[in-house]
Order: structure tokens, then sequence, then C-alpha cells
């Protein structure tokens, strides 16, 4: 009887685990993955928790960019950043505009040549996606690249 009930509570104990998890998950969710030629991606990060599940999310992402604009002291996000990733051909695989400071993509392992643009500023980075993990990559740009301040 004992074994019973201590199933019967381990069984309940993972159910009430699993469901909080989803209910934290659902307090947060993804943006929706879009797909560009074959690559897939995503893209947000505006607000606390959106940029939160990005985050925990981009373990799980073969590439994960990141855009801000360094003004003096700080750095703050940036979004609308036309991005291109280019695999070691040349040939374009990715053309998206990021919609916040995060951009997840599925990439196949190899070398790619990644463009981001952001008021008509170009950073190029050179990135080595290696199979079962994650690389990052951070673009930075200076605070005239700001066109939103006086």
């Amino acid at each position: 009887m004992k074994a019973l009930t201590l199933k019967a509570a381990s069984a309940a104990l993972l159910a009430a685990l699993v469901a909080g998890g989803a209910l934290a998950q659902a307090g947060a969710p993804l943006p929706a993955v879009h797909r560009s030629g074959p690559v897939e991606y995503l893209s947000g990060g505006i607000g606390a928790d959106e940029s939160a599940a990005i985050q925990s999310a981009s373990r799980q992402w073969p590439l994960a960019l990141e855009f801000a604009i360094k003004d003096r002291q700080r750095a703050d996000f940036a979004a609308d950043v036309k991005v291109r990733i280019r695999d070691a051909r040349g040939d374009e695989v990715l053309q998206a505009t990021s919609e916040g400071p995060f951009l997840l993509a599925r990439l196949a392992p190899g070398s790619y040549a990644v463009e981001a643009t952001l008021a008509g500023q170009t950073l190029s980075r050179k990135v080595n996606v290696k199979a079962g993990q994650s690389s990052r990559e951070m673009f930075l740009w200076g605070a005239d690249a700001d066109k939103t301040r006086p």
C-alpha cells in the first residue's frame, strides 16, 4: 500500500512540475518561426519576457545573433536590423529583418558570412556553426546608428 501511495504521490508531483513548466512558458511565448530559403529563424526580444524566452531558447539554435547600439555608458537593444547570411560558397541562405534585438537561425554546420545593417551602417562577421553547439555573435553599432534620438 505504501508503494502504491508513493507512486501516486510521485506521479502527482511530476504532473504538477510539468504543468507548472508549461504555464511558465505560456507566459512568455517565443515569436513565430519563419523561413528564408532553407533556413528557419525567429527574431524578436522586445519586452523582458520575450527577451528572456529567446535567450533561454538560444541554446537550442545553431546561431544566435544579438543587436545593440552603444551610447556612451550603456548599450540599447536594436531592432529592424537587416540580416543577410551567406554560406562558404557565397550563396545567400538567409535574408530577413530582425523584429527585435535577437535573431536565432537553424543553420547547417559550416562557415558563414553574416552582414547586419542598421540605419545604413553594415557590420560583418564570419561565424562557424558546429554540430550540436550554439554559436553567438554580437553586433554593436555606435550611437550615430540610432536615428530615433535627436
